[in-house]
């Protein structure tokens, strides 16, 4: 018996959410629908220019952890935060949703990490992020035990900007699979994919990832095409297999002899996509640790990223349990 399903690595953010219109966006030279690496003058800048705020938890990661055990799985996390008063809502928040996260925090500075997440009324957010003690994340904060008692270990493309972060993800990939335990990752963003599209694809073929999210995005930035069949081609070619999400169009599951389509849920308003992506792969990796058919795996996927986008914040507001036996998924 494994004592987790799902172990997520990532940078342990707070997000700082409000609501904007396009022209804040233009004039604060903000890239729309994109995450941006901030230092802390500029996150001090865009902090004093924004509206009313809602701080909540927040980092790629940490709302997958989070929606695992919303469904019902068995958490873990590993992210890095300071010793001060955001560190502290991050760490009650993760815990109070019954993830398992003891990664010991940074004593002084650089502090918790921020991001200021701008919601413009199409519900497209478009990310600030200042990572703070997020670099500090390194090899020592690997928990073995905890990697080899996961079924899954997954970790966000963004882990990619602080260095020492990519040595410890290579050691929770050697982990997991000594102990016969697989490895995934989400391509985050495709700006993040076009900074390190060389290094996300060696992570690939390598063996060292064996499952992939993506969105259609990340997907074509992934193998710099414009034919989206061409990078579903490929992607299928590069990994054990793929989940790729395509907004309103649902998502594609590939393996390299198989496609499975799934359907998005219908939504009556979409109020925010923050955390979307995110929320597909919990569903999808609750399914997946539990045995479901892949098809399986990304209807709960589509439901999770259905709800999430119905309210403000990257974390599931509703038990994605009770949601799924709703309808009929669980």
């Amino acid at each position: 018996m494994t004592k987790y399903d799902v172990l997520t690595v990532g940078n342990a953010i707070v997000d700082i959410i409000a609501r904007c219109d396009e022209n804040f966006i233009t004039d604060n030279g903000i890239i729309k629908g994109a995450m941006n690496l901030i230092d802390a003058e500029r996150a001090e800048l865009l902090y004093s220019r924004m509206g009313p705020a809602l701080e909540a938890s927040g980092g790629s990661a940490g709302n997958t952890a989070s929606g695992v055990a919303s469904f019902g799985g068995r958490a873990a996390y590993f992210g890095k935060v300071a010793n001060d008063q955001l560190g502290d809502i991050f760490i009650h928040d993760i815990r109070a949703q019954g993830v398992h996260f003891e990664t010991k925090p940074l004593a002084g500075t650089p502090p918790t990490a921020r991001s200021m997440i701008f919601v413009t009324p199409d519900g497209e957010r478009s990310m600030n992020t200042y990572l703070g003690a997020c670099v500090e994340l390194g090899p020592e904060d690997v928990e073995e035990q905890v990697v080899a008692d996961a079924k899954v270990t997954y970790f966000e493309g963004y882990l990619w900007d602080p260095p020492r972060a990519k040595d410890a993800i290579r050691e929770c990939a050697r982990i997991a699979h000594a102990n016969g335990r697989e490895v995934s990752m989400t391509l985050s963003d495709s700006f993040c994919v076009h900074r390190y599209r060389g290094e996300f694809l060696d992570l690939m073929r390598s063996g060292t990832v064996d499952i992939v999210f993506a969105n259609k995005a990340e997907a074509l930035a992934l193998y710099e095409t414009e034919d989206f069949e061409e990078a579903l081609r490929r992607i299928a070619g590069d990994c054990r297999f793929a989940a790729v999400t395509m907004s309103e169009e649902g998502s594609v599951i590939l393996t390299k002899g198989e496609r499975t389509k799934v359907d998005a849920i219908s939504i009556p308003r979409v109020v925010d996509t923050t955390g979307a992506g995110d929320l597909y792969a919990a569903g999808f990796l609750y399914g997946y640790t539990a045995g479901r058919s892949l098809a399986d795996c990304g209807r709960l996927g589509s439901l999770a990223a259905g709800l999430v986008i119905q309210q403000v914040g990257p974390r599931p507001l509703l038990s994605l349990a009770e949601e799924g036996r709703k309808a009929g998924l669980i």
